[in-house]
């Protein structure tokens, strides 16, 4: 899905995984690799792949593997050492420690915490290899506690949560999962069998990890890479914050824009049109530097009529489930409203985004009841499929009145 941006007369290439890898770049990511996934001998070259991305980003990886066969983190140990870029190493394997259970912690601790470092500095990745993993995933979260890494990945054959079975939980913040680890609400939502997996990650939640992600080892690519995901993503509480977005913030949202183009769910605009509604845009941002979605409330050509059009309106796939398009339009209303605008308008060819705007009270219109300026030089096709839909705001108080 790579593309090409074009930045003044520089061709860059982009694309999923780049925008991810901004995320990692500099920190440390710890994947967890479940005992079920170790022993059932699993194709290791998605879970190496992706070690070795985040290796070539500057990222620190380590992979907890539980010590249940010799060949089998033998296996591990050359696959890593084949995929993953080499700095002080010769022979074809990876740094590996082993530890004791009781290693991680104090007063082991200590020493397992200089070890892993002294072998991270040099190579940017280590496998920590427990003799004692029967306690999958808690000694794997109290890794990440000891070592206060932000990124926790746990690689089960399960995969992410699926609610009766069925239905897959995408996202999760600390909330939802405080209700689901509530006395029979993991066992309602077909999860019992999953509870204490859900109380682990409630505990590296607390401690501090920022986000955990759930996912086969299979999957581990897709769901750290892509938009969409391929299992849970935990994250804290307060996960949304909705505010202007900073230049820092540019980039990202051009991307999200963009896509939504590729996608039609927005209309093109060139990228003198792009910035735009960047300079007038809000985002929604998650955890706490990942833009989830962005919407600009383009006010400047429609100032005589006290107008505001929501332009740009576009969210991550595996976040359009959990309120942030609806969070992100609140805001602008509260926003135009502060503004003292008569009303806020907004154009949609796609039905699913009619609907949207429909339920936080917009209305459909007639073109002509929106300022004549929206159609200067619009597209003629497009415009015989747009739909508009009008939100009134209300009437300022007059002074004196109550």
């Amino acid at each position: 899905m790579a593309r090409v941006a074009r930045v003044g007369h520089v061709h860059e290439p982009f694309g999923e995984k780049d925008f991810y890898l901004e995320e990692f770049r500099g920190r440390s990511v710890l994947v967890a690799v479940s005992p079920l996934a170790a022993a059932a001998r699993p194709d290791l070259a998605p879970l190496v792949t992706a070690v070795a991305d985040l290796v070539r980003n500057d990222t620190r990886v380590l992979v907890w593997w539980p010590m249940i066969a010799g060949a089998s983190e033998r296996r591990l140990l050359y696959a890593l050492g084949r995929a993953v870029p080499a700095r002080g190493r010769r022979a074809a394997t990876a740094p590996v420690e082993r530890v004791d259970a009781g290693e991680l912690f104090e007063p082991g601790a200590e020493r397992l915490r200089g070890a892993l470092w002294m072998k991270l500095r040099r190579e940017r990745t280590c496998v920590v290899a427990e003799r004692d993993a029967t306690r999958f995933p808690e000694h794997a979260v109290t890794l990440a506690l000891l070592l206060r890494v932000p990124k926790l990945v746990l690689a089960d054959p399960a995969g992410g949560l699926l609610a009766d079975g069925r239905s897959p939980f995408s996202f999760v913040d600390e909330n939802v999962l405080e209700t689901l680890l509530r006395e029979g609400e993991a066992e309602w939502s077909g999860l019992g069998d999953r509870r204490d997996l859900l109380v682990a990650v409630g505990e590296a939640l607390r401690g501090g990890v920022e986000s955990v992600n759930l996912c086969t080892p299979q999957g581990i690519a897709e769901e750290l890479f892509t938009y969409a995901g391929s299992g849970t993503l935990f994250t804290r509480g307060d996960y949304c914050h909705v505010g202007p977005l900073g230049l820092d913030d540019f980039a990202q949202a051009e991307r999200l824009l963009e896509r939504g183009q590729r996608e039609g769910l927005l209309k093109f605009r060139t990228p003198e049109e792009i910035a735009a509604v960047l300079a007038v845009g809000f985002g929604a941002t998650l955890f706490p530097h990942h833009l989830a979605g962005v919407a600009g409330l383009l006010t400047a050509p429609y100032t005589r009529h006290r107008a505001g059009e929501v332009v740009g309106l576009y969210t991550m796939t595996r976040f359009k489930g959990e309120g942030i398009g609806d969070r992100l339009v609140v805001r602008l209303l509260a926003e135009a409203e502060q503004r003292d605008l008569a009303y806020v308008f907004a154009c949609a060819v796609d039905e699913r985004a009619q609907q949207f705007f429909a339920r936080h009270g917009f209305v459909r219109v007639g073109h002509d009841q929106v300022p004549a300026a929206k159609w200067e030089n619009y597209d003629a096709r497009r415009r015989a499929r747009v739909a508009v839909l009008r939100y009134d705001l209300p009437r300022a108080t007059a002074p004196g009145r109550a």
